[in-house]
Order: structure tokens, then C-alpha cells, then sequence
């Protein structure tokens, strides 16, 4: 199953253009019905041509409420990008498509919306406009498709064309690591506590015990559904509902992460590549405090620049990010930064848990974050293992970001290789652990060292304890 995300300017008809697709009316507050405007993620889904079930999350345009259009979007494997025609590209069309370049959303269809507002010709004119606006983004190039919420034309052509992008869209990897950021929380009488949000990982089931990443508290899942109908298992990539017990809403807000016990750890730091978006208002100095956004969540922090003194609009940079509030994430999460009011820029977490801060302009660690950034398999392991090593193949999987099975088989060729010693059987349930062969060759030639040190001492004695070597050995 698959995600779909609107995006765009205040006003453009996101949400009329939901509703007109799915008969389901996105904005479900009060206020938002009052004012006629979106203030909060809305939800819908729709059965495509093709018989293809996809869920639709509705985001706010207006610039005040953009830290909810970011909670919206981080989960999505597709974009709409809403465009009206009565007004072609605003700002929010801009900072909205950044975000979306951001976050590598690469999949993504251009809705030209109220073209029954205006003559054919003008919608022409938007078309080619929204054209050279998309040069040079993830967008360019991508399906675009001229519709009415109110005549109703275009709405079939803009199903077909979501099933076609669908077709070449991939699904979600499932590592068996479940994740659902929470973007929604409420209680139901006779129920109890609800959560909703967008499962990244891994699957859920009924009577299941999860833990909530943040906070550490355990729950049990009473119920699941999806799209309003009761599930017994859900898989990645599924919009959810999970009724847990043992929990009051206000325990499990937004930002909250579900998953299984045990293995998602938090960080309030972590290694990256940022890149400033091309209308960055100013450049991004070293130690220079922002807004950071990661899926549902929301904190402040520090960005160390490691290679440059500044990062001006449109460049790149090495960065380690120090966050106020620490948060739980993974290898590869990619996430947003912010000043007060405008987006800045964003990237890709390379490393989310660096054991101590680096020193800047340091060749070694450009380095190493360039393997975990780019380097094989292989070269991720072997680096993860030198920094974290001794470690199993759950932990190693964790800072990898890459399945436990696929571990097994990567570790054991760089055994095969010499350069990791495994001590144990390698499987991905097993006890096994694995040192970088220079990592066990220091180890092991400082215990020989105090072996030999604590025998001259008491050469009388035919062996040393245990406790007194490790304690000789640190």
C-alpha cells in the first residue's frame, strides 16, 4: 500500500481536491469548517482504477501552520503538488516543493486545480509556468494533470495517472523493524487510547506489546485498523490506527514513536549531510541554532558545520546536529531544519548516534562519514564495527540500516576476507559478536601486554583472574 501527500499553497484546493476524489472531507476540526481553511493534517483513502487501495494525507498550506505540513509528509512515497490556476505558483508552492526535494519524495504528479475558474488558454499559461518552476527539482518532468473538484473534470485522468506512477513507485523494505511516528492521538469511550500515523517499517499485530521510543513506556496493542477496517497484522508503508491499552492520550502525543520493544534507541546527536535549499533567506553558520524536524517530531538544536564555515542557499555540507530533546532514529531518516520562519534546508541521517563530538576540519572523520554515506555494504559494516565493535548483528543492523539476514551474509564474507573476527556462530538470532580485525588486534595485544605484566609482578602464580585483567585492561 502506498501513501499519497498533497502539497501546496493556502487556498489552492488541496482539500477540495481530496474530498472530490474520495468523498471523504479531510478537515474534520471545527475551526477548520469555520474558517474554511486547513490547519491540521487531514486523512482519506481511495480505491484507484487498478484496484489499488492508496491513503491520502492532507496537509496545511498556510505558511503559520507549516511544522504540521512537515508532520504530514515525512511518512509519504508520493506528492501531489497542488497548483491553482487562478494563481499559479505562490510561495507556499515553493517552500512546500523544498521540503518535498528535501525528503527525496521523488514521485510526484502536478494538479492544476479550479481550471473551471479560468479560460483554457490561462490554464496553458500555469502549465508552462509550473514547467520551468520544476527545472532542476525531483519534480521536473513529472506527470501533470488539469482537473475540476466542482465540474469533476479531470478526476478520472488523475486516478489513471496516480496508477501509472504507482506502478514504478517501489514499496517500502521491510527490515522487521516496526515504526509508526504518531501524528495523531485520541481516546474513544469504551475503547480507550488511539494513535494513528504512517507504519515505516516492519508490521504490527493484535496483542502485541510496543514500546513508546520516547518515553519508554509499554503498551499493548488491543486493536489495529486500516482505512476503517479491523486488521489482525498490518504491513509497511499502511496508514494505522492502533488502539492501545494501559495508556491515557495525553502519554502518547505527537512526535511519539511506536515501535517494538527494545531495539529503537534515541540520540541527541548525530552525523549528516545538509543541503540548503536554493532560496535558503541566509546562510547557515557554524553552531547556528534551528528548528529540526524527523518525521512527527520536533526539537531544537545546534548544527556543528565539520568541513565549511557556512553553508550558503543551495550548498552542501558535513554537519553533526545536537539536538535539545533527544529523539529516536535510524540510518538513512532524513530530516528538515528551519529558522523561525523559513525553511533552510535538510538532509539524510548518515549517523545517528556519533560516540563524541568531532573535531571540525578533521580529514578522518570526512571520511568515514563519506563510507557510511556512500560505501558498500561491506564498507558500512566494517566502519560500524570499528567505531561499535564488539557488536552483534542486531546492533550492527541498526547502525547500518540494513536487514539482519543481509548482515549475516556481509559479515561473513569480510570474515572470509580478514578483516572482521567473529567470535561465536554469525546468524541473525545468534550471540555472536564481531570485532574489525585492528579492533580485536588491539584488544588482544593489550590483554597479552597485562597478562605478561601481572606474571612478571607474580611470577609464582600459575594464572591471573579474570576481573584483575579486565580491570589491568580498562
Amino acid at each position: 500500500m502506498f501513501v499519497i501527500g498533497t502539497a501546496g499553497h493556502v487556498d489552492h484546493g488541496k482539500s477540495t481536491l481530496v474530498k472530490a476524489l474520495t468523498n471523504i472531507d479531510p478537515d474534520r476540526l471545527k475551526e477548520e469548517k469555520e474558517r474554511e481553511m486547513t490547519i491540521d493534517l487531514g486523512f482519506a483513502w481511495l480505491t484507484l482504477p487498478s484496484g489499488r487501495e492508496i491513503s491520502i494525507v492532507d496537509v496545511p498550506g498556510h505558511e503559520r501552520f507549516i511544522k504540521n505540513m512537515l508532520a504530514g509528509v515525512g511518512g509519504v512515497d508520493l506528492a501531489m503538488l497542488i497548483v491553482a490556476a487562478d494563481e499559479s505558483v505562490m510561495p507556499q508552492t515553493r517552500e512546500h516543493l523544498a521540503i518535498l526535494d528535501i525528503l527525496q519524495i521523488r514521485q510526484g504528479i502536478v494538479v492544476i486545480t479550479k481550471t473551471d475558474t479560468v479560460d483554457e488558454e490561462l490554464v496553458e499559461l500555469v502549465k508552462a509556468e509550473v514547467e520551468d518552476f520544476l527545472e532542476g527539482t525531483s519534480f521536473q518532468g513529472c506527470p501533470m494533470v488539469g482537473v475540476s473538484a466542482y465540474t469533476g473534470d479531470g478526476l478520472d485522468e488523475l486516478k489513471d495517472v496516480l496508477d501509472k506512477v504507482l506502478d514504478n513507485t517501489e514499496s517500502r523494505r521491510d527490515l522487521g523493524r516496526p515504526r509508526l511516528p504518531v501524528d495523531r492521538s485520541f481516546s474513544i469511550t469504551g475503547f480507550g487510547t488511539v494513535v494513528t500515523g504512517t507504519l515505516i517499517d516492519g508490521a504490527f499485530t493484535v496483542g502485541q506489546e510496543v514500546e513508546l521510543a520516547n518515553s519508554g513506556r509499554h503498551a499493548r496493542i488491543r486493536g489495529l485498523q486500516s482505512h476503517q477496517s479491523k486488521v489482525d497484522q498490518s504491513q509497511p508503508g499502511v496508514r494505522l490506527a492502533v488502539n492501545l491499552s494501559g495508556l491515557s492520550r495525553s502519554e502518547v502525543p505527537r512526535g511519539e514513536v511506536l515501535t517494538s520493544a527494545g531495539w529503537l534507541r534515541k540520540t541527541n546527536r548525530l552525523d549528516a549531510r545538509v543541503t540548503m535549499v536554493k532560496g535558503a533567506p541566509h546562510a547557515l553558520k557554524h553552531n547556528e541554532g534551528v528548528s529540526f524536524h524527523l518525521f512527527t517530531s520536533e526539537t531544537t538544536a545546534r548544527v556543528r558545520l565539520l568541513d565549511v564555515d557556512r553553508l550558503a542557499a543551495g550548498e552542501d555540507g558535513w554537519v553533526q546536529i545536537l539536538l535539545e530533546d533527544s529523539l529516536p532514529m535510524v540510518k538513512g531518516d532524513f530530516f528538515v531544519i528551519r529558522s523561525s520562519e523559513d525553511t533552510l534546508g535538510g538532509g539524510q541521517v548518515v549517523d545517528p548516534n556519533p560516540r563524541r563530538r568531532h573535531r571540525r576540519f578533521t580529514p578522518e572523520v570526512i571520511e568515514r562519514l563519506m563510507t557510511l554515506d556512500q560505501g558498500s555494504g561491506e564498507d558500512i559494516l566494517l566502519t560500524v564495527a570499528e567505531q561499535w565493535g564488539p557488536c552483534d548483528a542486531t546492533v550492527l543492523s541498526q547502525r547500518s540500516n540494513l536487514p539482519a539476514t543481509e548482515v549475516v551474509e556481509r559479515i561473513e564474507a569480510l570474515e572470509s576476507q580478514g578483516d572482521v573476527v567473529v567470535l561465536g556462530e554469525m546468524g541473525t538470532d545468534s550471540d555472536a559478536v564481531v570485532y574489525s580485525t585492528p579492533g580485536w588486534n588491539t584488544m588482544t595485544g593489550k590483554l597479552f601486554q597485562n597478562l605478561r605484566a601481572y606474571h612478571d609482578q607474580y611470577p609464582m602464580r600459575s594464572g591471573a583472574p579474570a576481573q584483575e585483567v579486565r580491570s589491568r585492561s580498562g
